[in-house]
């Protein structure tokens, strides 16, 4: 018989799983659209936009997943009225911090994309992109915070209905905006805007309404300004990734103008678009996991946790190393999906394939141990792990390309990949049995247990 805890666990990990996926199709579908009808120089207009874009996106899942976290530490607890002013503080934090970004964005955008050594054509389209990011940031925030409190709310399944939505819209507008038009990335930033806009008016809506359990009033909408430090700090380090994310793309953009070309760019791109579909399959794991783990941890269900980071782990790894056995068989087949009628891009990007995403299984084993420290309140390792994995990839940025050229720049990822996963499982299995809430179940669980785990994922598929 399957234990309850797992099935709580898909319950929360597949609507979630296939939210995040839904979401990335924001991304995916307009990468599809722009390399198809704009080629190579479309695809590095749209890559260094994106910096710009994470950052925007990671503060957006810093409130998101702080303010889930507090609610559901609190609701597990049986306190609702301090549930219902962290959600109250969390939309506030929203409104707060949109003006804040615009004029940044507004001052600075072009400086950004001229650090990462790009010019004429592919600057033009780039700022094109954020032109339209900067008035429809309070979106973009909104868009990727809410679905995260729509789950710690009880509701991950309208949270999904939402994105499946939003995603929709997307598709269609890019058709619109793009092929139709000719609107080049200012249409697929429109387009990705008024998904958004949707995603998060229906998704604030929801809040005032009868169906959520952590029901808010314009009456009682109370702001409790003692919840953001905490509200920062547990979400911090969900910002960190995305930040480390948008860093490390401009660094590799600027690289990879020096040892490649533009096309480089845009082969490095089109990567960026697959490994999305696996770090969202990663982050929704992590997701899904995090409001059952807070919730039993303020409940001090502390069985309960252990099993729930144990089966996390499993899922994302393996998952991820099926992911890297099919890109590697079909990659002509999913790069032409992008492009296929560039003969050296193709060729580019099936090199990035070979060389750069190899070992991607292990940035979701980080990614869920980063989500596991966040969701128990340790933002400390939380912040260690996600700023691990920049300051491990930097020095084989550094020193690779200089022995090995344009090779050296794809495999720096991979190889930082692997020794940051060293560290962490170190660090775990040297807190065993010293600090209770540092699970080692992953690691050291009877073989039969784990089998267990795994079967209980196949049930849940059916």
């Amino acid at each position: 018989m399957i234990d309850p805890i797992y099935k709580q666990f898909w319950k929360y990990t597949l609507p979630t799983v296939a939210a995040m996926l839904v979401n990335g199709l924001y991304q995916i579908v307009d990468g599809i659209f722009i390399g198809r009808y704009m080629g190579a120089d479309g695809l590095a207009g749209i890559n260094i936009a994106w910096p710009m874009l994470a950052t925007v996106l990671g503060i957006g899942m810093m409130i998101g997943v702080g303010t889930g976290a507090i609610a559901s530490i609190n609701s597990g607890a049986g306190n609702e009225r301090r549930a219902k002013e962290a959600i109250s503080t969390g939309l506030a934090l929203i409104m707060m911090l949109f003006p804040i970004i615009a004029l940044i964005l507004w001052q600075y955008s072009e400086f950004f994309m001229l650090a990462q050594g790009v010019e004429g054509k592919v600057l033009e389209l780039g700022q094109q992109y954020l032109d339209v990011l900067i008035i429809g940031s309070l979106f973009s925030l909104g868009s990727i915070a809410i679905p995260f409190l729509l789950r710690n709310d009880g509701s991950p399944n309208y949270a999904t209905f939402l994105m499946i939505l939003g995603a929709l819209v997307n598709i269609g507008l890019d058709y619109l905006f793009i092929g139709v038009f000719g609107w080049e990335l200012r249409g697929a930033a429109i387009a990705t805007m008024i998904a958004q806009v949707v995603v998060t008016l229906l998704g604030i809506g929801y809040f005032f309404t009868k169906y959520a359990n952590m029901r808010l009033s314009l009456f009682k909408f109370n702001f409790r300004f003692s919840y953001v430090p905490q509200i920062f700090l547990i979400g911090s380090s969900s910002m960190f990734m995305y930040i480390y994310g948008a860093f490390m793309v401009a660094v590799h953009n600027w690289m990879f103008i020096q040892y490649g070309t533009v096309l480089t760019i845009g082969a490095y791109a089109v990567l960026g678009y697959i490994v999305t579909m696996y770090y969202l399959v990663a982050e929704g794991i992590a997701n899904g996991m995090q409001p059952l783990v807070s919730f039993n941890y303020g409940a001090k269900k502390y069985d309960a946790v252990e099993k729930l980071f144990s089966i996390a782990c499993w899922t994302a790894i393996l998952l991820g190393i099926f992911f890297v056995v099919v890109l590697n068989l079909y990659p002509v087949e999913i790069v032409g999906v992008f492009n296929n009628d560039d003969k050296e891009f193709m060729e580019q990007a099936i090199i990035g394939i070979r060389l750069h995403i190899f070992a991607i299984f292990l940035d979701g084993f980080i990614v869920v141990v980063a989500a596991y420290y966040q969701a128990i309140g340790c933002s400390k390792k939380a912040m260690f792990t996600t700023i691990g994995n920049m300051v491990v990839q930097l020095p084989f940025l550094y020193v690779l390309p200089k022995s090995f050229g344009l090779t050296g720049v794809w495999l720096a990822y991979p190889i930082s990949n692997i020794v940051l996963s060293a560290a962490l499982i170190y660090m775990i299995k040297k807190k065993r049995g010293k600090v209770p809430l540092i699970f080692t179940s992953f690691l050291s669980q009877p073989i039969d247990a784990n089998i267990r785990c795994i079967e209980s994922f196949l049930v849940s598929l059916g």
